[in-house]
């Protein structure tokens, strides 16, 4: 058996680690490639970031700022820098502000002037438009005011959140 046996281990050494070479290579490659979506698939997803969002205005106006947190993402990773505020806040911080000023305003009116959205993957787009927003508060008072708004969308198992974002006040009637 001598020199036959170490030849055929020896073989079966080479292909054990050319196999196991190739494979490295295959997944090495595979993980490296960019994979860029078709003009099909960035449509479907700035349609359903566009549906998202409409939902989301109609929604609100409909059944008041509680109505938001269908469309937060209630990840670790959310943030959100609301007007009159320097600094990204948290979800938990985000709620509080939501569930203070729901029981300050009786309606809400948001309407998109614009909208741009641009779409990085299956399950990521970001946003950014101008809004237009009446509001009236318990006491009767109109304030009406245009924003800016950007934003990252991300698509989860139940449909696309808000993942975080910035909203600026750019005017309003005061």
């Amino acid at each position: 058996m001598g020199k036959s046996g170490r030849r055929s281990t020896k073989g079966r050494e080479s292909i054990v680690k050319r196999t196991v070479g190739l494979m490295f290579l295959v997944v090495l490659f595979s993980c490296n490639q960019r994979t860029e979506l078709s003009d099909a698939e960035k449509d479907r997803i700035i349609g359903e970031v566009r549906e998202m969002l409409q939902d989301y205005d109609d929604d609100v106006r409909k059944n008041g700022l509680m109505a938001e947190f269908a469309y937060l993402d209630s990840s670790d990773d959310f943030f959100w820098v609301a007007p009159g505020y320097s600094s990204p806040l948290s979800y938990d911080s985000v709620a509080s502000i939501v569930k203070e000023n729901s029981r300050k305003f009786k309606s809400v009116d948001n309407a998109w002037k614009s909208l741009r959205i641009v779409p990085h993957s299956n399950a990521l787009a970001t946003f950014t438009g101008e809004i237009s927003s009446t509001m009236i508060d318990t006491s009767g008072t109109v304030l009406k005011v245009s924003l800016l708004e950007t934003g990252l969308a991300i698509k989860r198992s139940d449909g696309w959140n808000l993942l975080s974002g910035q909203t600026t006040v750019l005017s309003s009637d005061d």
